[in-house]
């Protein structure tokens, strides 16, 4: 008998020692966790090449000489920042949630470049802007995770959008010149899994290149919006997480 309890104790041990040992590895090694946005990542949005659409063929110059310079950039900062903004191809939004496997420390994230929108600017501010988020599009490294926000967290199939529209002016105080960066406060509603709700955050505006880029991210506290905790079995999560994003505009 006695016997019998010592195997069983050691299965148990070993089985404790796999579990650990393998949520370790998953936490430290095997999950990958995409660094957070920062001002990089928008610079390098602004020094990409705009797309002449197809109804808008390039006209040339046939006095100018040619010189190679691609014919497909941007227009010129000398234009200003007057006027209405499209986003434009390469925009991302994202979730960032700290997580915990059985005591180990990670981070959970999935993105999307399914995102349009608009804003104007007048003067020294951001009088409109509204944005769609299709959240039907989020991916991130572990498809299980994909599995869980689809279905019980965020319900796409019956919340597939998520938006944010702008409620008050983002005054940025100056006219911006190519290559200047200015941060300033958004507010407005953001809706999520169909509950809307105010919230208020600081936006870093960068004007490069002739286009727009606007660097962002927005706390959201789960119960907020009617989003159920993201824990599952041993895996626990904060109650809050990050809309992180960064976008580029071009003229609408």
């Amino acid at each position: 008998m006695k016997q019998h309890w010592k195997k069983f104790v050691i299965a148990v041990v070993a089985l404790i020692v796999v579990v650990v040992a393998g949520s370790f590895i998953y936490a430290k090694f095997i999950n990958k966790a995409d660094e957070e946005f920062d001002s990089g990542d928008v610079k390098e949005l602004l020094d990409a090449t705009t797309t002449v659409a197809p109804e808008q063929p390039i006209t040339t110059d046939p006095t100018a000489t040619s010189t190679g310079a691609d014919t497909t950039s941007a227009p010129e900062a000398t234009q200003g920042v007057d006027g209405e903004w499209v986003i434009a191809a390469g925009s991302e939004v994202g979730y960032r949630v700290d997580e915990s496997i059985n005591g180990f420390d990670t981070t959970a994230n999935g993105r999307t470049q399914a995102i349009t929108g608009t804003f104007t600017i007048g003067g020294t501010a951001v009088s409109a802007g509204q944005f769609t988020v299709d959240m039907t599009t989020f991916k991130s490294d572990e498809s299980r995770r994909d599995g869980q926000f689809n279905g019980r967290i965020m319900d796409v199939a019956n919340f597939p959008t998520a938006t944010f529209v702008l409620t008050a002016p983002i005054d940025f105080q100056q006219v911006p010149t190519d290559g200047t960066t200015i941060t300033a406060s958004a507010t407005g509603d953001l809706t999520l899994r169909g509950t809307t709700q105010s919230v208020t955050f600081d936006v870093e505006a960068t004007f490069q290149n002739g286009r727009v880029g606007v660097l962002g991210k927005i706390p959201v506290v789960f119960a907020d919006f009617g989003i159920p905790s993201p824990s599952v079995a041993t895996i626990t999560t904060e109650d809050n997480g990050l809309l992180e994003f960064v976008l580029a505009f071009d003229r609408a």
